[in-house]
């Protein structure tokens, strides 16, 4: 038997650094003249209309018709959620207040919607908010695998099974694939970032090849050649596609994955230097200070404080 291993790509290797926790699913029915109004979210929240219809209405959009089988994602920002552009809303927190996770609003069952919550690395976790917008809707066949994950997420949540926890996990982290697929299909040709460079010819092999061998000593001329182009008009094409030069990306997801490393590990700062391509403690020292402007000993020690803070908090509440 011949065992074939799947080549990595740039947007796995993102979505594997980033650690995406299942809060909660919920549902709500509701029917008549209703109306709710959800806060701006602290997690991301991806939700789906089961059956009926609803309007979506934000502070800085047209009012959007949402059916049967349309998704939407909140990355932040408030919205409301109603029968009818005009209905009046009630506060989202007063709706679950004595439910918990499924409530009812109005009479009937005129409409129902299912959502989910994630929690991302509260550092690594802005790699993927900040590069959707703050409200995401998403229509037709592209919302058919959201809405079958979503509803295996309910399925799961308080299953009990062994490894739901870790299933709900997963099923976000699918849904997450699903959407960033979707933005991209609707994203304008000449938007910057790097969900961008995932869409263009010739920047894709350079970020396929980066975040494959991120320990590797990657010359501009070793990656305008797999860019297909000049050094020149290669350094100019991804820099305006991504936003930064390609060295400088090479440098920040370095970076990046240490930072996770220091933060979620116990793995030594020299190992950590030496897995991701730095033969001495001082240059790797110096990259990270200028990424994140201090030591990377420094933010491990700061980052556990931190972390133990918040535990606290979370415990005493």
């Amino acid at each position: 038997m011949i065992v074939q291993i799947m080549p990595s790509d740039a947007l796995s290797a993102i979505l594997n650094a980033i650690n995406a926790v299942a809060l909660c699913s919920i549902s709500l029915q509701a029917g008549g003249d209703w109306g709710i109004r959800f806060a701006a979210p602290a997690n991301i929240k991806f939700k789906v209309v089961r059956h009926g219809g609803c309007w979506l209405l934000t502070a800085d959009q047209a009012p959007v018709q949402l059916e049967a089988g349309d998704c939407f994602v909140v990355t932040n920002g408030a919205f409301d959620l109603a029968s009818t552009p005009d209905a009046t809303m009630v506060a989202a927190q007063d709706v679950f207040s004595g439910s918990g996770v499924a409530a009812q609003l109005g009479e009937g069952n005129d409409f129902a919607i299912l959502g989910g919550s994630v929690r991302l690395d509260t550092i690594d976790g802005v790699v993927l908010s900040d590069a959707l917008p703050r409200i995401l809707v998403i229509k037709g066949d592209a919302a058919a695998p959201i809405a079958w994950l979503l509803d295996q997420l309910d399925r799961e949540w308080d299953s009990g099974a062994p490894g739901a926890q870790l299933m709900c996990n997963d099923l976000l982290r699918l849904a997450f694939i699903h959407v960033l697929r979707a933005h991209l299909a609707q994203r304008a040709a000449n938007d910057t970032g790097w969900l961008s460079g995932l869409t263009d010819r010739h920047i894709a092999p350079v970020l396929q090849a980066v975040h494959a061998e991120p320990e590797r000593n990657w010359t501009l001329t070793e990656l305008s050649r797999l860019a297909g182009q000049s050094r020149s008009s290669f350094a100019a094409r991804f820099k305006q596609r991504v936003g930064v030069a390609p060295l400088d990306y090479l440098t920040r997801w370095r970076m990046r994955l240490a930072a996770g490393k220091l933060r979620r590990g116990v793995e030594p700062v020299s190992s950590i230097g030496a897995t991701l391509g730095y033969r001495s403690d001082s240059a790797f020292g110096a990259s990270f200070h200028r990424i994140y402007g201090t030591s990377p000993s420094r933010y491990r020690k700061e980052q556990k404080v931190g972390s133990s803070a918040i535990e606290a908090d979370s415990a005493g509440h």
